[in-house]
C-alpha cells in the first residue's frame, strides 16, 4: 500500500546566483520529479512559491518550491498546507543534508531541524515536526565556521555528478513511496550506492 503524500516541497534559494549551489539540492530533486512526470511549475504570489500538481490514479500531489529564501521557506509550506488542509504527516520535504556524503540520500520521519534553517522555519510555521523528510547528502566542509560558504558554494564536478545521480534515484524513490509505501521506498533509497565514475 502506498504512502499518501499530498504535498512535496523542495527547499532552496531563488535566483540565478543560487541555482547551482549545494543549498538548492531540494529544488533540484523536485525539479527532477517534475521533469519526469511532465509537471509544470508556475509562480503563485499568494504563497510566494512556484507550485504545480501531479495527479495520477489515486495520487493528487501538490508541489511547492518556496521562493522566499531558505530561512523563510515555512511561509509557503504553511500557506499551501492550510489552504488544502494537508496534515504534516502527508508533507514530504526535500533538502540538502551536511551530515550525509554526496551520493547518499535518506528518508526520515519527523525530528528536529538539525541546524537546517529551512526545516527550522517549516517546523515553526506549521507548528509540527511530524512531516516526512528526504535528505540529500552534500557533505560537510569539516568545520561549522565554513558551513555558510560551503552550502552557498558550488560542488566540484565529481561531487555534483554523485549528487545528480543520487537525486535521480531519490526522485524515483518518491514514486516508490507513493505506489508501494514507506518501507519499500526506504529499502530502495537506503540501499542505493553511488557509482564512482572515472
Amino acid at each position: 500500500m502506498g504512502t499518501s503524500i499530498k504535498l512535496l516541497v523542495g527547499l532552496g534559494n531563488p535566483g540565478p546566483e543560487y541555482e547551482k549551489t549545494r543549498h538548492n539540492a531540494g529544488f533540484w530533486l523536485v525539479e527532477d520529479f517534475c521533469r519526469r512526470h511532465g509537471v509544470t511549475l508556475s509562480a503563485d504570489t499568494k504563497s510566494k512559491a512556484l507550485i504545480g500538481r501531479y495527479q495520477q490514479g489515486a495520487h493528487d500531489l501538490r508541489i511547492v518550491l518556496p521562493q522566499n529564501y531558505m530561512n523563510r521557506s515555512g511561509f509557503s509550506v504553511a500557506h499551501i498546507a492550510n489552504f488544502y488542509k494537508i496534515p504534516p504527516e502527508s508533507i514530504l520535504v526535500a533538502y540538502d543534508e551536511l551530515d550525509l556524503p554526496p551520493g547518499i540520500a535518506k528518508f526520515k520521519k519527523g525530528g528536529g531541524a538539525g541546524g537546517h534553517n529551512g526545516i527550522k522555519d517549516i517546523i515553526a510555521q506549521i507548528g509540527s515536526q511530524d512531516f516526512l523528510r528526504l535528505r540529500i547528502g552534500i557533505g560537510h566542509p569539516g568545520h561549522k565556521s565554513k558551513v555558510t560558504g560551503f552550502v552557498l558554494g558550488k560542488a566540484p564536478a565529481t561531487e555534483q555528478r554523485l549528487i545528480d545521480d543520487c537525486i535521480d534515484e531519490a526522485s524515483r524513490s518518491i514514486d516508490t513511496l507513493m505506489e508501494q509505501g514507506w518501507t519499500d521506498a526506504l529499502q530502495r533509497l537506503h540501499s542505493y550506492r553511488p557509482q564512482q565514475k572515472g
